[in-house]
């Protein structure tokens, strides 16, 4: 960290000692930096914490705007500033706008982390809103949790956001964890006999780095719960899958698995195809777009069926989904192509971003309602205080100290693209359900 911001900021360094002894059950140090809450128990008056104006409320975040994960990241972000375009046209939240700081971290880890720091000790924002990518994410969480900025919204699934009852945790995730991932899409196939038929036997075919290691560790520890550690099949690639392919379609499996993120799956889904492993397969959230899914590949012998946590489709959040589309029709930085791209064509990581935004926001109108001076502990204990509804989808519930996630998915088949359009789409197979709701 900078050494001018550390020596401007008494006490952080016991702070992040007192994190580092309890990593399960983290309460924010009212001592780290661009906190002001009195430390002692004398009536001091409570002060905003850093990045808080009578104006503004600076956030920010650094995405990927160029580099393997533009396709990512420009969307995201666009649904995430229209959503805090939208509440600044109105006014903003207690008579303060949201100025909003993003960086380009080009895909790259190093340029990621130093991006974050930057943001939290020079640029000084109240918060990180829409934490993007497992390179970035990953090895910042620590350092999140040490220094006690609120980190709304990860744009990634990774097992390190996973926290079973950490009241005060100012890592608050909103996607799905990876861990909880793995074991609904292990449910899902044993117990949709309607889809799948009976299955015997399982392949998990997964990639080797983060995203693939935590779907698989919930699929590890959602066949030990069913009693059917043996009937799951693992086999690891990295490239070329065609190997591991062989091995599962040797092992007679009766569906797969592909425990992985957008990065590999058009690679494995090509595997299947080439190896003629004619199974139904299903996979992350992450891979809910028609971008990553080589069309040729997926066929009626070969389906694909991938999770996703909100739902575009129903009768039930059809206004919802107007208000997302109006929202970018009226983001005054987006061209008409653009508005065209994320809006009327629903691009699944604009509607991400605007989520994000719009949970952030849920927080700070809590905190106007509640009368609650700005600061970090107040911001953690209002997201806590009781379950938040999630724009076309189900809710979030940080109550209690819950970090893990939203825990309640719905699987999405994949249907293969017409004449005229670029990409395929998907329809809903299953309803939004939690992994007691379809065990049951």
């Amino acid at each position: 960290m900078n050494n001018k911001r550390l020596m401007s900021t008494s006490l952080l360094a016991i702070g992040a000692l007192l994190f580092a002894g309890c990593a399960s059950s983290v309460t924010p140090s009212s001592s780290v930096p661009g906190s002001s809450v009195p430390t002692s128990t004398s009536e001091v008056p409570e002060e905003v914490s850093q990045g808080v104006t009578d104006t503004t409320i600076k956030i920010g975040n650094t995405a990927s705007q160029t580099g393997g994960y533009e396709i990512v990241g420009a969307p995201f972000n666009a649904g995430l500033k229209a959503a805090l375009e939208e509440v600044n046209e109105d006014g903003g939240i207690g008579g303060r706008t949201i100025e909003f700081i993003t960086y380009d971290d080009a895909s790259n880890a190093s340029t990621g982390v130093a991006m974050t720091e930057k943001l939290v000790e020079e640029d000084e924002v109240f918060a990180l809103v829409g934490h993007f990518g497992t390179w970035t994410v990953g090895p910042t969480v620590d350092y999140i949790q040490d220094v006690g900025i609120p980190m709304v919204y990860a744009a990634t699934g990774i097992n390190q956001l996973y926290f079973e009852r950490s009241p005060g945790n100012p890592v608050m995730a909103v996607q799905p964890i990876y861990k909880t991932e793995g074991r609904i899409l292990l449910a899902r196939v044993f117990s949709e006999t309607d889809l799948f038929g009976t299955v015997d036997k399982v392949g998990v075919l997964y990639s080797s780095e983060d995203a693939g290691l935590s779907i698989r560790a919930g699929i590890v520890s959602q066949a030990y719960d069913l009693g059917r550690v043996n009937d799951v099949v693992y086999q690891a690639g990295s490239g070329d899958y065609s190997a591991a392919v062989l091995a599962l379609k040797t092992a007679n499996v009766d569906a797969v698995i592909l425990a992985t993120n957008q990065g590999a799956i058009g690679g494995m889904i090509n595997a299947m195809a080439a190896g003629a492993l004619n199974v139904p397969m299903l996979t992350s959230y992450v891979s809910a777009n028609g971008y990553y899914i080589p069309d040729a590949s997926v066929t009626p012998e070969r389906p694909l069926y991938v999770n996703a946590w909100v739902d575009i489709t129903s009768e039930e959040v059809a206004t919802e989904v107007e208000d997302y589309v109006a929202t970018i029709n009226a983001a005054s930085f987006l061209n008409e192509t653009e508005k065209a791209l994320y809006g009327a064509g629903l691009n699944s990581f604009g509607i991400a971003g605007y989520i994000a935004g719009k949970i952030f926001i849920e927080g700070l109108n809590r905190m106007e309602a509640a009368g609650e001076v700005l600061n970090w502990e107040n911001y953690i204990a209002v997201m806590e205080s009781a379950p938040i509804d999630i724009p076309m989808g189900g809710s979030i519930d940080f109550t209690g100290g819950k970090r893990w996630g939203i825990d309640e998915l719905a699987l999405i088949k994949y249907l293969n693209k017409a004449p005229e359009a670029y990409f395929g789409t998907f329809e809903v197979a299953k309803p939004v359900e939690s992994l007691d709701e379809i065990l049951a």
